[in-house]
């Protein structure tokens, strides 16, 4: 017996760009199409279309040419930028749309979580949507029942069980949606980017109900735009890439690939200057004491961090900071001018600054990092920002790390810590 959940076999979806979507219709709304339907044509005829297909450019394939195969207890991330394709990829396997090419072959029951709210009816209340979707899922009643205390338990929502959900907020809808597609028991589990909705608590424990879910062995499918989570659920991840497939592999490799895709990728940065902006960043660089041009850094060298920005009218109580993240968009540190000057700098006046900012050596660990520059009042105002600006990257080529089993020292700092060891007897 095949082991396979998931099929999807060269799967496309093509969507017209500005048509119309036919829905029911009320009767004012079919008398007025019938009235505008000769005016309509007499523009096709004008335009010289004549009832003829729309442009092919008029056209876009969300999905084009889409393959791979899911094993049953399979966790697997799908990731890419808005817009790749990942929405559109649950819809098929939901059954919500049909393939426009290819086929996609489902083994087992599904459970989608693709909105806020899927598949709930405003007018019942909390308890009959939980039935409805129970039923929906191929759920027997008494099945349905067994569990029904503990998807309310998991939701918080037991004082509006029994209250229509139109009447629900947002996070209601979620908290509710989320643990009815999580606890009827569904062989493959397809969740997109719903727990952003969520609060952090709430996002916390639905990641934890999701790893509970792998862990008893059924398929989960996790649209997610969070790296970390993809990274701790998932040990395989599918890249989309404009509605093609990108990459497909070991979540690691494939997050640090496509974050590398997304990222700033400049050790020198110079931006065009704007007067309308009391302060605004002008140039921004990375060097290590002895690499320049994005060379790579030693870990042993100190990196150098240098920030010229144009003061455009004066301000006071101003300050320039940096963060560094890891490629994973780890905040590691954050650091400002106003560091070594407690008192600040003062009212800083018209004309052009220099500032630099010195990481001691074997501070970070072998990796890829980015650079984050703001400029402004701190909690007031920020009147220059700008994310992941520039990349640079550490390596360590001494014979440090021949000291260590990996092939890089473990963790995302590099420091070498001093150790003390004594006979005891």
């Amino acid at each position: 017996m095949s082991d396979i959940a998931i099929r999807v076999d060269n799967l496309g979806k093509q969507y017209r760009i500005g048509g119309r979507q036919e829905g029911y219709q009320t009767f004012r709304e079919s008398l007025m199409d019938a009235l505008q339907s000769p005016f309509r044509r007499l523009g096709a005829l004008l335009e010289g279309r004549n009832g003829q297909p729309q442009d092919p450019q008029e056209t876009i394939w969300a999905l084009k040419d889409v393959s791979f195969e899911i094993r049953q207890g399979e966790v697997v991330g799908i990731i890419g930028r808005n817009g790749a394709g990942k929405s559109t990829l649950l819809k098929i396997l939901s059954r919500i749309t049909e393939p426009t090419t290819g086929r996609a072959e489902i083994l087992g029951r599904v459970g989608s979580l693709l909105e806020v709210g899927t598949g709930f009816h405003p007018e019942l209340t909390g308890r009959e949507n939980i039935f409805l979707n129970g039923a929906i899922l191929g759920m027997r009643k008494a099945e349905i029942a067994r569990r029904f205390d503990e998807i309310v338990a998991f939701s918080e929502v037991e004082k509006f069980i029994d209250t229509p959900v139109k009447h629900y907020s947002s996070g209601m809808y979620l908290r509710l949606a989320f643990a009815v597609a999580a606890h009827l028991d569904p062989e493959i589990l397809l969740v997109d980017e719903v727990l952003a909705v969520g609060d952090a608590a709430f996002q916390k424990k639905c990641l934890g109900k999701m790893g509970d879910v792998a862990k008893e062995g059924r398929t989960v499918l996790f649209v997610s735009h969070n790296m970390a989570a993809i990274q701790r659920l998932c040990h395989r991840c599918l890249w989309l890439q404009n509605g093609e497939m990108g990459l497909d592999g070991p979540s690691d490799e494939v997050v640090i690939s496509y974050l590398n895709s997304v990222s700033a990728k400049f050790t020198k940065v110079e931006l065009p200057g704007d007067s309308n902006k009391p302060m605004r960043l002008r140039k921004v660089r990375v060097a290590g004491q002895v690499s320049e041009n994005g060379e790579p850094i030693e870990m042993s060298e100190h990196v150098n961090i240098i920030i010229e920005y144009d003061v455009n009218r004066p301000v006071s109580s101003s300050h320039v900071a940096c963060f560094i993240h890891t490629i994973e968009g780890i905040c590691i540190l954050g650091t400002g001018d106003v560091d070594t000057n407690s008192d600040g700098l003062g009212m800083r006046g018209e004309g052009r600054y220099k500032a630099c900012v010195q990481i001691p050596p074997n501070l970070l660990g072998e990796g890829t990092y980015t650079i984050t520059v703001t400029m402004g009042i701190p909690y007031v105002v920020a009147y220059d920002r700008h994310e992941a600006i520039i990349q640079f990257q550490v390596i360590d080529s001494s014979s440090n790390r021949r000291k260590f089993q990996h092939t890089r020292r473990p963790g995302i700092l590099g420091l070498e810590l001093p150790w003390s060891t004594e006979k005891m007897s």
